[in-house]
């Protein structure tokens, strides 16, 4: 029984309806006890006193047990009247409270089930135009159904992209084993490292996939200490300009004087660095140029990499950071890398306290890529 009543809200409602009822009860029944003799004497004595100017007496014992019996009575159909009363408030509260409840509780289940589609009705809403309790719970629930329907398209969405990107260099590796063994193409060091390259590629892209867990996992420790923004494009340069010299890209630098240090991890800004400057490089031809600079903006240091490369199309610049989104869907992974490492230096980035923007005029007008670091 008491396991019943646990289950259903509704009659827990009606119970605790009934129990104020019957301690309101108990309370007037025991003062009706105790304090009706003696109140029921006093106003007695005054109407005879007033009535025949003498010593008051009562005369009729009758009088008081029968007048007891009627308070009694009274006090019965007032009970009785009040059980209905609380039968049908319960019933009235029930629906409001208990219905938006059951349908939040079904909902649930079948989310539970893999319908994320699924939402519940928003009713409440006052004459001010705020909403009650129960309609403030319908809303955050369907904004977390729709966070789940988000993130299960996410999911659903990087699978598929997995599985895309890892098809490209096994397709590739699998296609020269077939040469090698029937023959058709030489076994000689260059065949080898065209194999080499495309493992390469592929182990690159898992280490970037575990990277991409991490950091949009949160499962990783910041350690922030102050750093000059010089100390970390030294660091930079030196890792980047054989691969400038390389392929003719001029690398610039325009750091002012007196620029204060940023309070940040430096491995991963570096990180953010490297992905963005060696972005920047990757879609910037032989002859262009790349500008890392930084300035002041009250409590921050914008760092901004600016190149005159390919440039990204307007359409293209709210997606830029989602991961393996490309702008050219016709260019190589070798060429455009794996498309993950803007989406890390997002959270990178925003972990710190930071934010990161993209501008471009359009094809062929370059890029820049800007962000910001705390200097507290």
């Amino acid at each position: 029984m008491i396991a019943f009543i646990r289950r259903h809200l509704g009659l827990k409602i009606f119970l605790s309806y009934l129990l104020v009822i019957l301690a309101a009860g108990i309370v007037l029944a025991v003062t009706l006890r105790f304090s009706l003799p003696t109140s029921f004497n006093r106003h007695m004595m005054g109407m005879r006193h007033t009535m025949m100017g003498g010593t008051p007496r009562i005369t009729d014992p009758d009088l008081f047990v029968n007048f007891q019996a009627g308070a009694s009575e009274a006090l019965g159909v007032a009970g009785l009247t009040a059980l209905g009363i609380a039968l049908l408030v319960s019933v009235f509260v029930t629906r409001m409270v208990v219905a938006p409840v059951r349908g939040m509780m079904q909902a649930s289940q079948r989310i539970a089930e893999g319908r994320y589609d699924e939402r519940v009705d928003v009713n409440g809403k006052l004459a001010s135009g705020e909403v009650d309790e129960l309609a403030q719970l319908a809303l955050s629930f369907n904004r977390m159904a729709d966070t789940l329907e988000q993130t299960e398209a996410m999911r659903r969405q990087l699978i598929g992209d997995v599985a895309h990107e890892l098809r490209t260099p096994l397709t590739t590796i699998e296609g020269y084993m077939e040469g090698l063994i029937d023959g058709v193409l030489p076994a000689n060091a260059a065949t080898y490292q065209e194999v080499h390259r495309e493992a390469d590629r592929l182990k690159r892209l898992v280490n970037d996939l575990q990277e991409l867990s991490r950091v949009e996992a949160k499962a990783y420790e910041l350690h922030p200490q102050p750093v000059s923004v010089a100390a970390l494009v030294e660091t930079l340069v030196k890792r980047l300009a054989m691969q400038f010299a390389d392929k003719g890209v001029a690398l610039e630098i325009d750091l002012p004087d007196g620029l204060p240090q940023v309070n940040v991890d430096e491995d991963r800004i570096g990180q953010v660095l490297l992905n963005l400057t060696g972005n920047a490089l990757q879609y910037t031809p032989e002859g262009g140029q790349v500008i890392l600079s930084a300035r002041v903006i009250e409590q921050e240091v914008q760092i901004s990499v600016a190149d005159t490369g390919s440039g990204i199309p307007v359409e293209h610049l709210p997606h830029v950071f989602t991961r393996f989104y490309r702008v050219d869907k016709s260019r190589s992974r070798a060429w455009g890398g794996s498309g993950i490492g803007l989406t890390i230096a997002k959270h990178l980035v925003e972990a710190h306290g930071g934010s990161i923007q993209v501008k471009s005029e359009g094809m062929g007008q370059g890029s820049t890529f800007t962000f910001t670091l705390p200097t507290k």
